[in-house]
């Protein structure tokens, strides 16, 4: 029966797509994975190829198509928009799947990190947003500007501050530092004075330029002093956007959670969280730091599932 009553969710973001096919019982029965779908960045028409890609991966493992689905939200970077929203609603309709609803990648993650309940989700990926729901149920987001306005503890944020600091040690301006290294074994050239040809190169999109936040993890780690600088800032930044939230909902006297999603958390750890608390709490004394409930694919295969709940309960 679960094959005939399946819906999907689907987190979308600059680096990969994920897909999650979830059963009448809430259960999830297969999941799939592809390239990015944020339409700003890579277009309407490869965002909707990389989400049919990781839904008909999806498919695969649970054994049944896609006509199939009843319904499905698709949580995509980049849309915040209306408008955007709906050429995406419009071009994945040609999918042949029931109900679909297109909503920001901020919508699912915020979800998924509370269940529903007033709180707030810091998302650090290949981009950065921060976004909460109140007592009353109304929302907020800050950040999400993208990398020329925004994007502050992303990935791609790491990179750049990282590049700078490596410019800055070349030309004595700024202390040593191993992300030197790194950043000449990871773009590929032998010393820095090639970075500055290799940086700029056609190939350096922003989820590559991203994906060096890793190496900037990684000499955080091994205690460069610069690098753990760099990183320390991440959270401070990420934390003044969650500051802005929390004010702006007016919930700076409320006991709530805080959740943290995407690769740059899972690789940094303590070592964002800390600067990241340090600045809530400034605002915020109660509210509480903790992993989110569920992971944003699966979360959209969850509103999708309450929603075509609440649709047979209303016929």
């Amino acid at each position: 029966m679960h094959t005939q009553n399946s819906v999907v969710g689907v987190d979308g973001g600059g680096t990969k797509t994920e897909a999650v096919i979830m059963d009448a019982d809430f259960r999830v029965i297969g999941e799939g994975r592809a390239g990015p779908s944020n339409p700003l960045r890579v277009g309407i028409a490869p965002a909707a190829t990389a989400v049919r890609e990781a839904i008909d991966s999806a498919c695969a493992m649970a054994n049944i198509r896609r006509n199939d689905l009843v319904a499905a939200q698709i949580g995509l970077a980049g849309s915040r928009r209306r408008e955007l929203r709906e050429r995406m609603r419009e071009t994945l309709a040609r999918l042949d799947v029931g109900e679909i609803e297109v909503v920001a990648d901020a919508d699912i993650a915020l979800y998924g990190a509370t269940n529903g309940a007033p709180g707030l989700v810091v998302i650090a990926g290949t981009g950065s947003n921060v976004c909460g729901i109140n007592a009353r149920s109304k929302r907020f987001c800050a950040g999400g500007w993208g990398p020329i306005a925004g994007d502050e503890g992303s990935g791609a944020w790491l990179s750049r501050r990282a590049l700078r600091a490596v410019a800055h040690a070349f030309d004595g301006r700024g202390p040593k530092t191993t992300l030197t290294g790194r950043a000449c074994g990871y773009f590929h050239v032998t010393t820095a004075d090639d970075l500055n040809t290799a940086i700029y190169a056609p190939t350096i999109t922003n989820e590559r330029l991203a994906g060096f936040g890793r190496e900037v993890v990684d000499a955080a780690k091994e205690r460069d002093p610069v690098a753990l600088q760099i990183v320390a800032d991440g959270g401070t930044e990420l934390g003044l956007a969650a500051v802005a939230v929390i004010r702006h909902l007016q919930m700076e006297h409320d006991r709530f959670q805080i959740a943290y999603v995407g690769g740059v958390f899972r690789a940094a750890g303590d070592l964002m969280l800390n600067t990241l608390r340090a600045e809530v709490k400034k605002v915020a004394p109660r509210a509480y730091f903790e992993p989110p409930h569920f992971a944003p694919a699966v979360a959209a295969a969850r509103m999708a599932r309450e929603r075509i709940n609440h649709i047979a309960l209303a016929v």
